[in-house]
């Protein structure tokens, strides 16, 4: 009976801690090794890429499966305010509670205009006031303090994709530092990153020059490399490094640098697809050598801390071309080569640190 009773208090106590039976990913909780992943698609532009929460759940035990630490996540301010003052948080409930009970770590991306309080009516513009996003991320922040401790305040503020129009990342480090104070009032221990920045070192200079420093807490880039090019490796390298001497000489030497988004197509031989913006497809098998080069040798260097693979899991046409298939998982969730590299690389990780 008293053997009984301590199975009983025992599981009592796993599922007040989270954990889910048969999926425990307490040992890989805090490893370099991340994904971005496109959880809360579910619209008609993106062919409704997770139509329901199985969907969701699959990808998810995949991610638990291969070894994913962390797992960079939207916070779209349109889904969640779509009207000043009326809020939604039952999709992003759902997510927080799925990755959280399997131990995966979140970098919230509070990204975008809600369309009601943008400069020009669109998504990529900076909101009109930034009182109104600094509210935003202020409610959410607060709401996922006690489960994420990872904020990122836009994506590729440097990019005319993503931000309009561009000056520099004036305007937008006037939002960043307006985001930074607020978000440290509701939770003095989380660590904000600038958003991801996708045009090199010249937006790494502009960044500083605009006053950033002191404003963000690890530096955020995006590295994009062909697998084809014998050179890839050691440009990645390069440019890490200049990005870190540019942090030293503005007196930020000591921060951490994440790469949070890397990737590169994996495409079917024999499927015919539309080249990537780099030229050349490459095929899943040159893809998942990338995988292995990338998370071996990139997080050698010191300051590299996290990286997250871009993109967990194949889109349906979405680009029409070769972005479609940057996953590690096909758009069938079957497994690529990648995959199993990313699994293999993740495994060798914590051998290696347990030694």
């Amino acid at each position: 009976m008293k053997k009984k009773l301590g199975s009983i208090l025992i599981l009592i106590f796993l599922l007040g801690q989270g954990v889910v039976m048969g999926t425990d990913n307490r040992d890989i909780c805090d490893t370099p090794f991340g994904v971005l992943d496109f959880l809360h698609w579910n619209h008609n532009w993106n062919n409704f890429h997770y139509p329901d929460t199985d969907s969701r759940l699959l990808s998810v035990d995949k991610m638990v499966e291969a070894g994913v630490s962390i797992v960079r996540l939207d916070f779209v301010w349109q889904e969640i305010e779509p009207q000043e003052g009326i809020w939604n948080f039952q999709l992003y409930d759902e997510l927080v509670e799925m990755l959280v009970r399997r131990n995966i770590q979140i970098l919230g991306l509070l990204d975008y205009s809600a369309d009601w309080a943008s400069s020009c009516g669109r998504w990529n513009c900076p909101p009109k006031d930034n009182l109104l996003f600094v509210q935003f991320a202020q409610k959410v922040v607060n709401r996922y303090k006690d489960r994420i401790r990872y904020w990122e305040i836009w994506n590729e503020p440097d990019s005319n994709v993503y931000w309009q129009p561009q000056d520099g990342l004036v305007k937008y480090v006037g939002l960043l530092k307006d985001v930074y104070c607020a978000i440290k009032q509701e939770d003095p221990n989380c660590f904000v990153l600038n958003g991801g920045l996708a045009n090199g070192l010249a937006s790494v200079n502009r960044l500083y020059d605009a006053g950033a420093a002191g404003y963000f807490d690890i530096m955020n880039v995006h590295l994009f490399e062909s697998p084809l090019d014998p050179l890839a490796l050691k440009r990645a390298q390069a440019f890490l490094e200049r990005v870190h001497k540019i942090m030293q000489r503005n007196k930020d030497g000591h921060k951490k640098i994440w790469i949070t988004e890397l990737g590169a197509p994996g495409v079917r031989r024999g499927l015919r697809v539309d080249n990537w913006w780099l030229g050349k497809n490459p095929n899943e098998h040159q893809q998942a050598q990338w995988v292995r080069l990338v998370f071996t040798k990139l997080l050698d260097i010191k300051y590299v801390e996290k990286i997250f693979w871009a993109f967990w899991r194949d889109t349906n046409g979405h680009w029409k071309n070769g972005i479609d298939y940057f996953g590690l998982l096909r758009n069938d969730f079957s497994v690529k080569e990648s995959f199993i590299a990313y699994k293999e690389a993740s495994r060798q990780w914590r051998l290696k640190l347990n030694k």
